[in-house]
């Protein structure tokens, strides 16, 4: 194979490479990790998503910046990769979930909404003249129960327990898999996620952060000072942690 067939394969969206690849879906996943990371804790009592927001420029208003989302009374997303992807996925959502409840009188549930997205994303690695999204989605909601789904840019949805989309994922994931259980609180859950983002960046303040809750009691966000007095918990057990210099 020469260099231009190699070319064709790249910049295809829907063509597979011999060996069976997407070059664009694999793309895609890139831009998803070059964004601020996002987490979502499932707990016995609901979800937590929480989400580190990223200014480019000391003059960047932070509240501008978007990582959370509510998509319905009882459904929360939140995104990483590039941004104005993640907000055509959220308005796509958002339109969906009322689609649904104007039909049907009732809310959509989290793994119908989730099956709706990735139905959505991967309609884009299918047909010629798109791309695909370069973003990727936490969908958290509380039907009977609380449930926790990620969205993948190939169009795959996954139903987690904890879980870490976008920048430094490998690190923030190992702290989630080192420290969840099934009996969790949502105040538990709340610490854990931020102890989560706290590995993606020893200097990580409390201001760059966005945290809400999905429970019975629907999608609420969390006040920028009970997450300042959890983060700075976070931060004393860290300190704690630091072995004694000699």
């Amino acid at each position: 194979m020469n260099r231009n067939d190699k070319q064709a394969y790249d910049r295809g969206t829907s063509l597979f490479s011999p060996d069976g690849r997407i070059y664009q879906v694999e793309y895609a996943r890139e831009a998803v990790k070059r964004g601020a990371p996002v987490v979502g804790v499932r707990t016995k009592d609901g979800i937590v998503l929480a989400a580190r927001r990223s200014a480019r420029s000391p003059l960047l208003e932070a509240g501008s910046i978007e990582k959370l989302h509510k998509i319905d009374e009882g459904l929360g997303a939140a995104s990483a990769g590039h941004v104005a992807d993640a907000r055509k996925l959220v308005d796509f959502a958002r339109e969906t979930a009322q689609r649904e409840r104007l039909r049907y009188g009732e809310p959509m549930s989290v793994e119908s909404l989730s099956k709706a997205i990735t139905d959505n994303i991967q309609e884009s690695t299918q047909y010629g003249g798109t791309r695909p999204y370069g973003a990727s989605l936490l969908i958290g909601g509380y039907d009977d129960q609380p449930r926790l789904f990620a969205t993948d840019p190939s169009g795959t949805p996954h139903e987690w327990r904890a879980v870490a989309i976008g920048g430094h994922r490998e690190d923030v994931q190992a702290v989630l898999e080192d420290n969840y259980s099934d009996d969790l609180s949502l105040e538990d859950g709340l610490l854990l996620a931020l102890q989560a983002l706290a590995e993606s960046d020893s200097e990580l303040n409390a201001e760059e952060l966005d945290v809400a809750t999905v429970s019975a009691d629907g999608y609420e966000t969390v006040g920028a000072d009970e997450v300042a007095e959890v983060f700075a918990e976070v931060a004393d057990e860290h300190e704690d942690e630091q072995p004694d210099e000699e």
